[in-house]
């Protein structure tokens, strides 16, 4: 019986050369290299649009508290974190109710807002 060949000839090649296969990681290696290091530097601009959207979502959250639970609600801000604190008037003191961390960010604010249960907001801060 012949052996038959359907799809290749006797002097075709099959598969690739090691230098063939190595200029092509060579390549994939430069790409991914450039890659990388734009990614890299896109970091801290999404870091910074996060913390933004955070603070924003939580002082829309201190707002709302402050209406609904018709007490004084502030936000607090230190360097590298900010606290929600309620206002105690048994007490006459502020509870702090959670405390919030963000990475890779610093934060910078003049003041402390403070929501009260009409709606209103006093010692407006920039952050």
């Amino acid at each position: 019986m012949k052996n038959k060949r359907l799809f290749f000839s006797e002097n075709c090649k099959r598969g690739f050369s090691l230098m063939e296969v190595l200029a092509a990681f060579f390549v994939l290696g430069i790409i991914l290299g450039l890659a990388s290091t734009s990614f890299l530097n896109l970091a801290p601009k999404y870091k910074l649009n996060s913390a933004v959207r955070e603070i924003n979502s939580r002082l829309n959250y201190a707002r709302y508290k402050s209406i609904f639970e018709g007490v004084k609600v502030r936000i607090k801000f230190d360097q590298h974190s900010y606290a929600i604190e309620t206002y105690d008037e048994e007490q006459n003191e502020w509870k702090r109710e959670r405390e919030y961390f963000l990475n890779g960010v610093t934060l910078q604010a003049n003041n402390s807002p403070t929501f009260h249960p009409v709606g209103t907001v006093s010692n407006l801060a920039s952050i």
